[in-house]
């Protein structure tokens, strides 16, 4: 006893801090992949749609979650559709600079 009396306290203090933000990156990254899986699906979708004459930013627009309507651009040209989409996100700019990126090419019969 005596003086390391209360230590496992303050080490415990001194660490949340640090297991707090690397559980926050983490959901971050998590957060980051799957809004890549996203837009590798809707940019799959509206090629299918350009392809068979529908139109392809609706299409990939439908093949998105709600939370993702304010957070994606869907850009179609040369028989590519391409998608941005940005993660969710405490922090916008966070969610700016992970922002992930996919296309589709059409390529018709």
């Amino acid at each position: 006893m005596g003086k390391e009396d209360g230590q496992a306290t303050v080490e415990l203090v001194a660490a949340l801090p640090v297991l707090l933000l690397a559980g926050l990156l983490s959901l971050q990254l998590l957060a980051t992949g799957y809004a890549l899986t996203l837009a590798d699906g809707a940019a799959e979708a509206g090629a299918l749609a350009l392809v068979s004459g529908r139109p392809p930013i609706a299409a990939a627009h439908d093949a998105l979650p709600g939370w993702a309507e304010d957070d994606v651009n869907v850009s179609v040209g040369g028989g590519r559709v391409t998608v941005r989409l940005r993660p969710p996100s405490l922090i916008a700019a966070i969610a700016d600079r992970l922002a992930v990126t996919s296309s589709a090419a059409a390529r018709p019969k």
